[in-house]
Parts: structure tokens; sequence; C-alpha cells
């Protein structure tokens, strides 16, 4: 699945299917600029932050379950959000520094180190990855992934894919071919 927050004419959270179907809303309500996003993959919760509303937030992945972790003016500065472990990690704006905070009741904040500028975070660790099982997008024995010549997208489970091209570029009909 691929997450991601909109805060046009309606702001929300949502998810769809890697190759863009099945969008779905999962958070609507309570909500006016949702500008970072951070998974738990393990636990399958969706963390935002919204510097209008000035808070942190935790949903399922099916939208239940809400809850605010923090809320205050500190959040209006906040750019990016990852989680690992008991923390989240965030950056800033206002003293330039990375921060590291207790995910599960926002206290605990750290300065971990500064930076200059910085706009997104992400915690790269092993135990971090989910384990990955064979998938309709691994490379075919012609090096093309799934079969497609340009581009593989994950459709509604790891069994289903759907081929994409790129720009300039048309689906033949066969589905996998671009021209």
């Amino acid at each position: 699945k691929l997450f991601f927050t909109d805060y046009g004419s309606a702001a929300k959270v949502e998810r769809c299917d890697m190759d863009g179907m099945n969008r779905t809303w999962i958070v609507r309500s309570k909500l006016q600029q949702p500008t970072a996003l951070a998974l738990d993959l393990v636990n399958k919760y969706v963390y935002w932050l919204d510097i209008y509303l000035e808070s942190l937030e935790v949903v399922d992945y099916q939208g239940r379950k809400r809850q605010a972790i923090i809320e205050g003016r500190q959040i209006r500065h906040l750019c990016g959000l990852a989680v690992f472990e008991n923390y989240f990690y965030t950056f800033n704006s206002d003293n330039l520094s990375i921060l590291r905070i207790n995910r599960y009741n926002g206290s605990d904040v750290q300065a971990l180190a500064r930076l200059d500028s910085a706009k997104e975070l992400r915690v790269y660790q092993r135990r971090a990855q989910t384990a990955v099982r064979s998938h309709a997008c691994e490379m075919d024995p012609y090096g093309m992934p799934g079969g497609c010549s340009h581009i593989c997208l994950l459709s509604s489970n790891y069994k289903a894919r759907t081929c994409r091209c790129r720009t300039g570029f048309i689906l033949g009909s066969d589905g996998r071919s671009c021209k």
C-alpha cells in the first residue's frame, strides 16, 4: 500500500494500492494541514503531523483508534517524521535540530544534532524493514520487473501487478510492452 496526505480542497490522509487503484480515505475529519506521515509497519499504524492544528496523531491502517500523541505550538515547526522502536524522529525548523520524541506519550524530547536545513527524515535500519516475500514485480529471466518493459507496480496484493510506461510512451496491447 501507498499512504499519503493531502490538504488541497479537503484535508485527508489516504491509502491506495501501489498502482493508484483502490484509493481510500483513512482520515478525513478534524484535519487542516497534514504535512508529514510515518508508518509503523509492524503494528500497522499511521502517524501524521498537522501543523495548522498543531498536533501529532495516529490511526490504524483502516482509520480506527485515532489518538492525539502531542498537541501544542511546538508542532508547527516540525518537518518530516519517522518512527522507529519507541521514538519519533523529526526536524525542528525553528532551531534546526533533529529531535527524538517518545512516541507513546510525547515526552522525553531530546535534540540529537543540528543541521542547517532539512525537510525530510528517514530511519534506515534492518529491524525497521519487513521481510519481503516473493512478489509479482520480481525480475523475470530477461531482467524485466514483473515482465514489464518499463515500470512494474504492485496491485491489490503481492501476487498482482500493473505495468506502466515512462512519460512519452504508451502501453501496448499485451499490457506489458511500452511503445
